[in-house]
């Protein structure tokens, strides 16, 4: 962790330089920062969904659902010995980041749009809808991981915050349908 936290700090004083020097970056790298930023939200809702799912098989899975790479003790050795008191903070986290990629997707979509209208007027226009299908396919996958997590859990979760946390998964597939 130090090491990541030293190189971004490089990476940001260079990305800081380039921007001192450009006054400004092209499309490209704002379209490429904010793919790598949407990847890397998949990637923590897929490890927290990995993390729920350790937590609910408990001590009879240690190392299975990682490959055996995290060692002796496991999965929950790496986390610190959660317990399953933890199992509902830790979905409520992981419903807020799958909002936060839903409302990423969405904003995608409003640009693509918005884009769309431009290029009546002559703008240029990229009409490859393959990215954003990916993302939207992508971020449905994790949706049904963390459905069928919770529901799953339903025991650890109580029926009046499964029946909320359903209604929030209602929410964010519905809102991405409609748009």
């Amino acid at each position: 962790l130090r090491l990541v936290a030293v190189l971004k700090a490089i990476l940001e004083g260079e990305k800081a330089a380039v921007l001192k020097r450009d006054h400004h970056l092209p499309l490209s790298f704002h379209r490429r920062q904010e793919e790598l930023k949407f990847a890397l939200g998949l990637q923590r809702l897929q490890h927290r969904i990995h993390q729920v799912q350790a937590l609910r098989d408990g001590p009879k899975g240690e190392g299975e659902g990682w490959g055996g790479l995290l060692g002796p003790g496991g999965p929950h050795a790496q986390r610190g010995g959660m317990q399953t008191a933890e199992l509902p903070a830790l979905i409520l986290e992981a419903v807020k980041e799958l909002e936060a990629a839903k409302q990423q997707v969405l904003k995608r979509i409003q640009i693509w749009k918005r884009q769309q209208q431009l290029a009546g007027n002559g703008a240029l226009f990229e009409e490859n809808l393959a990215p954003l299908q990916k993302r939207c396919e992508s971020l449905v996958e994790i949706y049904f991981q963390l459905h069928q997590q919770v529901m799953a859990a339903s025991v650890e979760l109580g029926p009046e915050l499964q029946a909320r946390l359903l209604e929030r998964f209602s929410e964010v597939l519905s809102s991405l349908v409609k748009r």
